[in-house]
């Protein structure tokens, strides 16, 4: 990705998708040339969570909502310590930010950070082309003296595809870290982080559990030097296919039956570690109003979504596995994709979506509560 920080109101603007289609716009953030996957995510609200979601590291962000930037950019809400998308979307960004946190408007914070942008395009026929024709590769491209468009494909079908990035070790923490309990401690959880959003151990340590973060590329020996009364695995971006060793790290916590959460690619995690295989989906689920069943009590949940695989597990059946009896406990009422795990021998369990729902509503959060009650188990 190159990038300048000039200027950008009037600077012209192109989007190349990998089958030709092209949006002509206007640059938003740093003017340069990026590329990615593009994806389009459905939330209205909580685009700096999405910006700053590790999970989103190289792909292109289309946001599905016309207005973008209304309240500005604050330091509060930030899931991480970078902009990890490689580039934004938008139809109509705010002139003039309007929040009392706002510290500068969402336009400074992306040429800060050196993201490409585009704005001013029918983000709606773009979301339209993405649903039938599946997530793909794209360029944006700025700058008053632009190449001509065979050109720009031609570098937008060089770029990397996603099918088989391995890519959590990027965006992951380099050193440990420990996020203390809030009020007594109760529990301590090893987090191995795939890339973790700041508000998943936040939700942890509200419960009275001392986190210790660990980077993904922690061995079974690391997890359990901090004596820990539970594992979990973080979200991040990639192909599970790729994750090899946060497999096989699973495998020995499920083998010592030690209590285990998964989320996003955690999940998919878990299901490799089951002996599950994962597939690509056509164009993902992200946003923050996703429809999921959890099977173990009827309930319907509004859920926060960022993922563009899955787990390939039997939706009607109870599986065997190397760890005991599994099942699939969560489904997505709009394609029936799995979207949660639970061993029945064992204290594992997994959801594809995000608890922590930041941004998102908070029908999940409960999932941390089941997490807290594994460990009363297993310590009782």
């Amino acid at each position: 990705m190159t990038t300048s920080t000039k200027g950008t109101a009037k600077i012209p603007a192109v989007l190349v998708l990998e089958d030709g289609r092209t949006f002509r716009g206007r640059a938003y953030g740093a003017v340069g040339e990026t590329f990615g996957e593009a994806v389009f995510s459905t939330g209205m609200t909580g685009y700096q969570e999405t910006l700053t979601d590790p999970s989103y590291h190289r792909q292109v962000v289309v946001m599905t909502a016309p207005h973008v930037g209304n309240t500005g950019v604050n330091d509060e809400d930030p899931e991480s310590a970078r902009i990890w998308v490689s580039g934004y979307v938008v139809r109509d960004p705010a002139r003039v930010p309007s929040n009392w946190r706002a510290k500068r408007s969402l336009h400074e914070e992306l040429r800060h950070q050196g993201v490409v942008g585009i704005c001013g395009i029918d983000t709606r026929a773009l979301t339209r082309h993405l649903r039938e024709r599946g997530a793909m590769r794209v360029g944006i491209f700025s700058g008053n003296a632009l190449p001509d468009e065979g050109t720009m494909l031609a570098e937008v079908r060089q770029a990397p595809e996603m099918k088989g990035a391995d890519l959590s070790a990027q965006v992951a923490t380099k050193e440990p870290y420990v996020v203390p309990a809030i009020g007594a401690k109760k529990f301590t959880v090893a987090a191995v982080d795939l890339g973790i959003k700041g508000m998943t151990p936040h939700r942890m340590a509200e419960r009275g559990i001392e986190v210790h973060v660990l980077p993904a590329t922690a061995t079974a020996e690391d997890v359990y030097a901090v004596d820990p009364d539970g594992v979990f695995f973080s979200n991040g971006p990639g192909d599970p296919a790729t994750a090899d060793h946060p497999v096989s790290v699973m495998r020995e916590v499920l083998s010592r039956r030690t209590p285990l959460f998964g989320i996003c690619f955690g999940n998919q995690i878990l299901g490799r570690a089951l002996g599950f295989g994962t597939y690509k989906l056509k164009y993902g689920h992200r946003g923050i109003n996703q429809p999921v069943q959890d099977r173990t009590t009827g309930k319907v949940e509004v859920t926060a979504h960022n993922h563009g695989f899955a787990v390939d597990a039997p939706l009607d059946k109870v599986s065997d596995t190397p760890f005991g009896r599994a099942e699939v406990s969560h489904v997505c009422l709009n394609d029936n994709v799995v979207e949660g795990l639970r061993l029945l021998d064992r204290p594992a369990f997994s959801v594809q979506y995000h608890p922590e729902a930041a941004a998102g509503p908070h029908d999940a959060a409960y999932l941390f509560d089941r997490f807290v009650s594994l460990m009363e188990g297993q310590r009782a």
